[in-house]
């Protein structure tokens, strides 16, 4: 049995594919390369170059592999681009995995875990949230996630296969053994950091607002490494593999750090200052967005071995330096 990985030549699905293999767990990834790169899939043989809304060619990779377990990261993520390009978003995120879920039916897929994002929460009244918080979008990204998840847990009641969707909060960093980690144009604040740490920039460092209702005036958010993140998905398959039922889990490790403490953290494992300036608030950032994450820690064998900020700050720009080195070429 084959666990088929879409988005796996992207930042989280190599990754995960990193975890299966550690795992022993066969794998082959699915990937169109809008976003991802040949060279990050950490096996390229088992690579299959294709969008993952094409039904005909995923049924018959499927098919072809032995597929029975399915683990969907393939999509866009840019909030601000989603407000720039929500057709995009909805037809990239929602119509394709449809698309996918009926690939799956078809192919009498057993197990299915969906990619999801805090996204889904907006603005909520309260810090940690809790999988029960109101879904309140505000954005196309985290509506078109909220409608997959809906979509994905009608077709799972109705077709007879058991999902778990996990909400991720602020992924961050890259694999410690240098192997896997974000490519592409950086848009969040530790990949970001993470290039001007290592000399890829040579502008300062934007920080978003400094007037928040928070110890320091800066926002506060919840970062997962990308390995414990993996981890996560491999304890969910396996509880999945034992009769669990289909839920929903937030991924976080239930703290915060604020966006002055992740500069602390830079400047600690650097031994240097980070250049940054304070500039005006975001539309639709929240002052704090932390994960209540009671349910993960008592549903799933999961026991994050990452959570340190300095930890994560460190992995990120070892793999801006390593990323560096790198013969330039195009990421698709």
């Amino acid at each position: 049995m084959t666990v088929l990985v879409t988005g796996g030549a992207g930042y989280i699905g190599a990754h995960m594919l990193l975890a299966l293999a550690e795992a022993g767990e066969p794998a082959v990834a699915l990937d169109d390369l809008s976003n991802g790169a040949r060279w990050l899939a950490p096996d390229p043989k088992r690579l299959i170059v294709a969008d993952v809304g094409d039904r005909e060619v995923v049924i018959r990779l499927m098919r072809d592999f032995g597929v029975r377990e399915v683990i969907h990261f393939a999509g866009s993520i840019l909030v601000p681009e989603s407000l720039q390009k929500p057709l995009h978003y909805y037809w990239n995120n929602t119509a394709k995995t449809v698309a996918l879920l009926e690939a799956s039916v078809a192919c009498d897929v057993e197990r299915f875990i969906f990619s999801s994002t805090a996204a889904v929460y907006g603005m909520p009244d309260h810090s940690p949230v809790n999988e029960n918080a109101e879904i309140h979008s505000i954005s196309p990204y985290g509506a078109s996630m909220a409608m997959s998840e809906r979509i994905l847990g009608d077709a799972a009641k109705a077709h007879g296969f058991a999902y778990t969707t996990l909400r991720y909060f602020n992924v961050a960093g890259a694999d410690p053994k240098g192997r896997a980690g974000q490519i592409g144009k950086p848009t969040h604040l530790i990949r970001v950091a993470a290039q001007i740490a290592a000399g890829a920039r040579k502008e300062k460092l934007q920080i978003y607002g400094a007037d928040y209702a928070t110890p320091d005036g800066t926002a506060i958010r919840d970062y997962v490494h990308v390995s414990d993140l993996a981890d996560a998905h491999l304890a969910a398959l396996a509880r999945l593999r034992r009769g669990g039922a289909s839920e929903t889990l937030n991924v976080g490790y239930g703290r915060g750090y604020s966006v002055s403490e992740v500069i602390d953290a830079f400047e600690r494992v650097t031994g240097k200052p980070l250049p940054h300036e304070i500039g005006p608030r975001r539309p639709g950032d929240p002052p704090q967005l932390i994960a209540d994450t009671a349910a993960i820690r008592t549903e799933l064998d999961w026991r994050p071995r990452f959570d340190e900020i300095d930890f994560i700050v460190k992995t990120a720009i070892d793999w801006e330096k390593r990323l560096a080195r790198r013969p330039q070429e195009p990421a698709a």
